[in-house]
């Protein structure tokens, strides 16, 4: 019988199952191309192979014959012939073909060479949004796409970090993250005990602060050093105030809201104490910031709420538009 054993290219070659090796050694004959990546392993374990690139021409022989075709192939199966996995991909295991790609379009592609931090840092932006936009429409297929273009940034990043003398590697980015979500799950990884989803919440934010303080420790520098007034530490420490107004507001008001500040602030009161702006532009400010207050309480995301709005005044615009309200307008 012909045996096709095939692997994966994403497994360190030699990384057999059993039944794969109790194959290979007990078999009459192995063909194997010529450079293939398990030869050093069949050499090692002192089975015999014949090279040959495709399947054998000699059905009839005596005993089992193995083919290898060369990792990740998935060939038709000749007639009468058994296909046996020799190994198997682990979840997460085709992440390793991104950064291998990425590896080869850095050194062989002249665009994607020139790239820096700075040239990318749009897509940081960007690759968000238009994966964001994918998931509203529905389209699962268009989600998946998206999602890949935002990996490739991060790819991208540490790839670029990786060719300082002091930078960084995506193996680093990895296990950073890694040992962050360990850190803020003893629930899960230690013997921490929750009630529930808002503990959990609470105790996230407890572990951040204390990671916080611990780096300015070990920093030297007196903590909540990097705050807006260079004062205490403050819940509202680390709120990125890039982001959209509208998202930033949701932010900040929910950061203040677990660490206890009166709900009362949030809704902008005058004080005389604190210098702001007057007039037409304050007055919409801060209708929009009260809005913000009312979606908070009522369990809602103003910025989903406001990009739902966005999409209901699209399609309307667009069914005007069909109705040949353009074209009469312009009789």
């Amino acid at each position: 019988m012909l045996i096709v054993l095939v692997t994966s290219p994403r497994v360190a070659p030699g990384l057999l199952s059993w039944p794969a090796w109790e194959a290979l050694r007990s078999a009459s004959a192995v063909l194997v191309p010529a450079g293939h990546p398990l030869l050093p392993a069949l050499d090692e374990a002192g089975i015999g192979y014949q090279v040959a690139e495709g399947p054998p021409g000699f059905p009839g022989a005596d005993g089992d014959v193995v083919w290898l075709p060369e990792p990740g192939a998935d060939p038709p199966l000749p007639p009468g012939a058994r296909l046996l996995r020799g190994s198997a991909d682990l979840p997460g295991a085709h992440l390793l073909d991104l950064v291998t790609t990425m590896d080869r379009l850095r050194a062989e592609c002249p665009w994607d060479a020139r790239q820096t931090h700075q040239t990318l840092a749009p897509h940081l932006l960007e690759e968000p949004y238009e994966a964001l936009e994918a998931l509203e429409s529905g389209d699962d297929a268009a989600f998946c796409e998206e999602l890949g273009d935002v990996l490739l940034q991060v790819v991208f990043h540490a790839r670029v970090a990786a060719e300082r003398a002091d930078g960084y590697t995506i193996d680093d980015v990895a296990d950073g993250i890694v040992a962050k979500l360990v850190r803020r799950h003893p629930h899960v990884f230690g013997d921490v005990t929750v009630s529930g989803a808002d503990e959990v919440y609470r105790n996230w934010d407890e572990i951040k602060r204390e990671e916080k303080k611990e780096r300015a420790e070990r920093a030297g520098v007196p903590a909540g050093a990097d705050s807006a007034a260079d004062g205490p530490p403050s819940a509202l420490d680390g709120v990125p105030f890039g982001q959209p107004a509208l998202a930033l507001a949701a932010q900040l008001q929910r950061r203040a809201a677990r660490a206890g500040v009166p709900d009362e602030l949030a809704r902008l009161d005058e004080d005389p104490g604190l210098p702001g702006p007057d007039g037409l532009a304050a007055e919409i400010g801060h209708e929009l910031f009260r809005l913000v207050t009312r979606a908070r309480e009522a369990g809602r995301d103003p910025e989903m709420e406001l990009r739902a709005a966005a999409r209901r005044y699209r399609d309307l615009v667009r069914a005007w538009e069909r109705s040949g309200f353009i074209e009469s307008s312009f009789d």
